[in-house]
């Protein structure tokens, strides 16, 4: 299988329209425009019956101690853990492109609805859900794409990996409140192929954001 995108190249750094964050200046950082990118991919084997996609940052921090504080860094040497940023399963086998902005075409507050999604798919929640779970202004669970919003003094560029995957199975056996943990746990046994794109994004201005 082969995924591609219009909006970004594979390696190369996400836009800024993508991102749940972008620069600013004077407070560091501000929302931005959120819309998932295009994504396109071909080459799926005989036998798929549904996709599914997973956008994940496997650079995020491991510990919050440093996390966006005035005159302190988030070390690259500190321990990095997966923030998924889209969740999206139960995509009919005739669908192979998701267009820019269909998804997610800015940030809501306290997350958008869920699970239902176009063309009869479901997206679980994202781990924004967890990370404004004590913000009153917020809070709420966090469905479909959110794009990246890094620590704005994180050492580290993060790397945003889109994965599709081709499945066996119509609609994965999971219900109720999922995740990125939940899907990969239940597409275990049912993937065909799958393909992948990375992009990257900062905040830190260090490292040219």
């Amino acid at each position: 299988m082969k995924l591609t995108s219009t909006s970004f190249a594979d390696g190369q750094k996400i836009p800024g329209e993508f991102a749940f964050c972008i620069p600013n200046p004077d407070h560091h950082v501000c929302l931005g425009s959120n819309r998932n990118p295009q994504l396109a991919w071909s080459g799926a084997p005989a036998g798929t019956r549904s996709f599914a996609v997973i956008c994940h940052d496997p650079d995020v921090p491991s510990k919050g101690d440093d996390v966006n504080q005035e005159g302190r860094g988030v070390p690259a040497s500190l321990p990095r853990v997966d923030f998924f940023h889209w969740v999206l399963i139960d995509l009919p086998v005739a669908v192979n492109v998701l267009k820019e902005g269909e998804f997610s075409d800015d940030v809501t507050p306290r997350g958008k609805p869920g699970p239902q999604a176009p063309y009869g798919a479901r997206q679980g929640i994202n781990n924004y859900t967890d990370w404004f779970a004590g913000d009153n202004d917020m809070r709420g669970d966090y469905h479909g794409y959110d794009g990246p919003c890094p620590p704005w003094n994180d050492e580290i560029i993060h790397h945003y990996v889109f994965t599709v995957y081709a499945l066996n199975i119509d609609q994965l056996p999971v219900s109720g409140r999922f995740g990125g943990p939940e899907v990969r746990a239940a597409i275990f046994g049912h993937v065909l192929a799958e393909a992948s794109l990375t992009g990257t994004y900062t905040l830190n201005p260090k490292l040219g954001a």
